[in-house]
């Protein structure tokens, strides 16, 4: 799973991830940046 790194300010592989469900009941993609260890989040689609 790709995602956005705010950090590195760029596109990368989510190192780590695991599917999580929000509060609202949407699903999402929760892990790590491989480069610089920060947490990445991606919203999935219904």
């Amino acid at each position: 799973m790709e995602g956005y790194c705010v950090k590195c300010k760029s596109k990368k592989e989510i190192k780590g991830a695991k599917e999580v469900t929000m509060k609202n009941g949407r699903k999402a993609m929760k892990g790590t940046c491989p480069s610089c260890g920060t947490g990445m989040f991606r919203i999935l689609g219904k």
